[in-house]
């Protein structure tokens, strides 16, 4: 993938004051050719906000964006047409409580995708299996791990055959054990070639999967390179401190 990001601006109306608050301040990005862009930086700096828009999910104030020289489309209708191109999951899993992780992976192909109930069900059972998840088909979310939600939330993005998939911190709410087992499977979704837009403060993994690394703080794009740029950009202040909290050193 290809993306163009020219001074993109979001403003949101504070609900506490009344007044306009800037989240994404003129952020501008150009990538190369990629298959992985890992987004970081402090909590605030506008991340969660920019995937979003790239999601299709919020309009921005200004701006453009541009994925292999298609700007995004803004009008409703358009974007809807363009979320079901894109696979999204955030940290907070968003699984139906009262639905098994099968009917979860199943109701968005039928009653989004229009697939067939039958179709539907055959197409989640290779992934499923491929995941080591298939045991846990029948279970309702109540009775999964966190790391088993967060995989079957990353199943449900990947059945619909996305373009690319959009994930936000979805390691954050996970002990180290549930973590490991959903950046395993990003990994191998990443080594089978799956495009992605990720939002993570696991340094480790997103120097191992990424292919640029943009550290976006104060709503612009601060520094932007490949992983081995990032990791060296000690001269910047901000990188550097975020590198300091993030690595322990």
């Amino acid at each position: 993938m290809n993306l163009v990001i020219a001074d993109l601006v979001q403003r949101f109306t504070d609900p506490r004051t009344g007044r306009l608050a800037t989240v994404l301040d003129g952020l501008e990005l150009r990538t190369g050719e990629i298959g992985a862009l890992v987004l970081v930086g402090p909590s605030g700096g506008g991340k969660s906000t920019l995937l979003r828009i790239l999601a299709g999910l919020d309009v921005p104030t200004a701006g453009s964006v541009a994925f292999d020289g298609v700007p995004l489309p803004r009008d409703e209708a358009a974007l809807r047409g363009y979320r079901r191109t894109m696979g999204t999951v955030f940290q907070a899993y968003n699984l139906f409580p009262h639905l098994t992780a099968m009917e979860n992976l199943v109701l968005p192909l039928v009653h989004v995708h229009g697939l067939s109930r039958g179709q539907a069900v055959e197409r989640v059972r290779e992934p499923l299996e491929r995941f080591q998840l298939a045991a846990h088909a029948h279970k309702r979310p109540a009775e999964l791990s966190g790391g088993q939600k967060q995989r079957i939330a990353i199943l449900r993005a990947l059945v619909v055959r996305p373009r690319r998939l959009l994930l936000d911190e979805p390691t954050s709410a996970l002990d180290p054990d549930m973590k490991a087992e959903v950046l395993e499977m990003i990994g191998e979704l990443r080594a089978a070639g799956t495009e992605f837009i990720l939002v993570t403060h696991e340094m480790a993994f997103a120097r191992r999967a990424a292919d640029e690394i943009a550290f976006i703080a104060d709503g612009r794009v601060a520094f932007h390179g490949s992983p081995a740029e990032f990791f060296a950009a000690t001269a910047d202040p901000r990188v550097r401190g975020f590198l300091a909290r993030t690595l322990g050193t």
